[in-house]
Parts: C-alpha cells; structure tokens; sequence
C-alpha cells in the first residue's frame, strides 16, 4: 500500500466551498497576498518565503486577513525560537524508527465525510514512553503537521484527531507531563497553521482524569468548543465522524485498520524540500 500527499489544485467541489468558508475569492486571494507580503516586507526580524503557494498554508486557516496570518506567522517564529533544541531543522529521518517501527500515530488512508484528514494518536497501551518519548511524539507530530499543509484540501477542509487512550496505564501518564502537556496545547493552540476542527477522546479509562487534570488549565475557549469525550460508545463518536468515513476499530464500516506509519512514512519522506523550507521559516538570523 501506497500513500500519496495531495498537492494538486483544489477540485471545483473544494473551491465553492471555500468560498463560503473562508472567503477564499479571487479578489480576497489577491488582497490577502498582497498585504501580507508588505507585512513581511516592512519586518525584517520574520524569514518566510513570499511565494504565493507558500503564504496561502497561513492565510488560509485565517480566512485570507492578512493582519491575521501575520500575527500567526509571528507566534510561529516565537514558538519555534523557545523550542529550537527540539524541532530546530527536523527532518523526517530523524522519526523514522519511531514512525516506522511504533504504532502511536497513524492517519486515516482516506478522508472524513467532510473531506477531512483524521489523524490517530494511540496514546494508550500501543505507546511504550521507554522506547518513543513524548518529545519524540511531539516531534512525529510536528513533521506530520508539516506535511498535511502541503495538501491545499487539507489547508481548507482542515484535520481532525483522534486520541485513543486504550489500555492507558501509569506508565503513559507519567509521561504527560505540565511541561509536555503546555507545549502540546501552546502549539496546537498558537503556533499551528492548520484548520483542527475536532478533537475526539475515545475510550479512555478512569486514570484517564489524571492527564485532564493536567492538560485543563490550558485549553483556551475555542478549542474546549472542538473537544468531545466518548468513553467506549462510538454511536457517540458517529455524531461527528460518519461511519462510512471510520475502520471497524471504530465502529465504522470500513475494515480494520491494517496500516501504521511504516505505510505512509515514505509519503512525507518524499517532501524533503519542502520540510527544509518550513525549518528556515522563523525569525531572521541576526
């Protein structure tokens, strides 16, 4: 089984809709393009490219106000800065035993029922923190999100993840901690150009409080709006996701899944310019 990313144009189905949903008009492209390359210009301490194809993965999860992208492009320089001894020039290679030989995170072969990705995070017993720690985690994560803003469906329709907590135990969430959790929330939250419309925790068990103690203090409005919890009930999980769209381990229709990141690693492996352009974004080199 192949995977492929979709970099292609958006389908004229895609481009209506982004009409509607982000005010994605030729009029409002082109104003959008041209105020935040002024922007950017008049701001020598930022270093991004200024190729349109570029600016539109920012732009985009801010319905074309350029101020808006702007302002996003800022925090991700910061959020990059205070972080640089963990994804400073990150490459996919750097993951590849963690996304080839451990079943933590696996994304969806096809599309939700809105044209979504859904991204899978086994965060319960699948994940072993002795062997894949949580900055390495943090780091597959990171490079996958660096990939899905290559696909221009994706740059609209946006992502949804689902955090599997199966079998969770103490050694997982010992893992979890503030200082993980914070970084997590900050990037999802502030630092991510990325449209994640839903977040989706199933079968977590009792300990699973434990980590939302944690992770709580740090859940700004908008994305505790975006969080549903359904326990082991996936009737309640298919009030967002159609089972038509879901594998059997999720009471879906599709059969079980029988891929992991050892499948789809070669699609972003094959990114390789692209994954340098995103790690010289940031701010400028003194």
């Amino acid at each position: 089984m192949s995977f492929n990313l979709e970099v292609g144009p958006l389908s004229t189905e895609v481009t209506e809709f982004a009409k509607t949903d982000i005010r994605e008009t030729p009029e409002n492209v082109a104003q959008g393009l041209k105020e935040l390359k002024e922007l950017l210009l008049n701001d020598p301490t930022l270093n991004f490219s200024t190729d349109d194809d570029f600016l539109l993965i920012f732009l985009r999860p801010c319905k074309f106000y350029a101020k808006s992208a702007y302002e996003l492009m800022k925090r991700i320089a910061d959020f990059k800065e205070k972080h640089k001894d963990l994804i400073g020039n990150l490459m996919p290679e750097d993951e590849k035993t963690a996304f080839i030989n451990h079943n933590i995170i696996n994304v969806l072969k096809n599309r939700d029922h809105k044209g979504r990705r859904v991204l899978i995070q086994n965060c319960g017993s699948n994940w072993d923190p002795s062997k894949v720690t949580a900055e390495s985690v943090f780091r597959m994560l990171y490079l996958i999100h660096e990939a899905a803003v290559l696909e221009p469906e994706t740059q609209v329709r946006g992502s949804v993840v689902v955090l599997d907590f199966d079998g969770l135990s103490t050694k997982q969430v010992m893992a979890f901690t503030p200082a993980t959790s914070m970084r997590l929330l900050t990037f999802i939250q502030d630092a991510m150009p990325l449209r994640l419309k839903e977040v989706h925790i199933v079968k977590q068990p009792f300990i699973f409080n434990m980590i939302w103690t944690i992770f709580k203090p740090f859940i700004k409005e908008k994305l505790k709006g975006r969080l549903f919890f359904h326990g082991s009930k996936m009737s309640s999980l298919h009030k967002h996701l159609d089972p038509s769209c879901l594998p059997k381990n999720y009471g879906g229709d599709l059969p079980e899944i029988d891929y992991t990141g050892a499948n789809w690693y070669p699609a972003i492996e094959n990114h390789f310019e692209h994954m340098k352009k995103m790690n010289s974004c940031g701010f400028a080199k003194k």
